[in-house]
């Protein structure tokens, strides 16, 4: 009993999350174009064929620069909220696109998709957590600030895109201009690698065997310091840092019932590991 998980990309550039099973599968975002999502779902082994719905978040570039072409490509419905979609400027054929409520699930094959809002400088912003085969996983990024909902969410997840957006004494000695400053850390912009460590340390539950920190700023903030930093407080969690630009490996989360914690590892690892045999 499983999910498949994968970040194609994650950053102000661009974000898009895989999330899906044996059959079908949906992505949260689509913030790169078309031909480069399908180009890293091929390089990741995922067929594009399996992607059967996109839900978006918010109605920023970097989380829907694709979703036009991809919509009518694939001929994907598109969940969206009325707020979203009417400050997006994207031009949707109305047979693909759909609405979604807040804590109201969509349900998507054997998957079931709960959003839930959230903190940010947007319209009207959701985060989301995809559950299926007895396998919950939550995608939050673009977080003001950490809330009620979040954490209850975040207490279910097996595995989780979480955003570490920014390094406090980075952004503060950098060179962005004040008001940029405020908007990143005001509340309704992003969160820092400590609001989101503390997330991690003190709601996490024990059965989480992924955390992919994700929508990493490129200047405020590094890959290797939020890896340290996590990395030695994770305990039985694998920490990963999605990218902005490769995707990172599919990983096959799993809620097992013999298992302490549920099995995760990279798809084309086991699939490595398995051929020996």
């Amino acid at each position: 009993m499983s999910l498949f998980i994968a970040s194609l990309n994650s950053g102000s550039n661009g974000n898009c999350y895989y999330v899906g099973n044996d059959r079908e599968a949906i992505l949260v975002d689509a913030g790169i174009s078309c031909r480069e999502t399908e180009r890293r779902m091929r390089d990741c082994g995922l067929d594009p064929a399996k992607v059967k719905a996109i839900f978006i978040s918010h109605e920023h570039s970097d989380h829907i620069r694709g979703l036009e072409v991809l919509s009518r490509k694939y001929r994907l419905p598109v969940y969206i909220t009325p707020g979203t979609l009417q400050h997006s400027g994207l031009q949707l054929a109305a047979e693909f696109c759909h609405t979604f409520r807040a804590f109201e699930p969509v349900t998507i094959g054997g998957l079931r998709i709960t959003a839930f809002p959230k903190y940010h400088d947007a319209a009207d912003p959701h985060s989301f957590i995809v559950e299926g085969n007895q396998v919950c996983i939550g995608v939050f990024t673009d977080l003001g600030q950490v809330c009620s909902h979040l954490v209850q969410h975040f207490g279910r997840c097996h595995a989780a895109f979480l955003e570490a957006n920014y390094d406090r004494e980075m952004l503060d000695r950098g060179p962005y201009p004040y008001h940029l400053k405020r908007r990143i850390s005001g509340g309704k912009g992003h969160l820092s690698n400590t609001e989101a460590l503390d997330l991690f340390l003190q709601h996490r539950p024990r059965f989480m065997s992924h955390l992919l920190l994700s929508h990493l700023s490129k200047d405020n903030n590094s890959p290797e310091l939020v890896q340290n930093l996590f990395g030695r407080q994770a305990g039985a969690t694998e920490v990963i840092v999605a990218g902005r630009f490769a995707a990172t490996p599919v990983y096959e989360v799993c809620n097992s019932a013999t298992a302490a914690v549920p099995v995760a590892v990279p798809v084309r690892q086991k699939i490595q590991q398995l051929s020996l045999f």
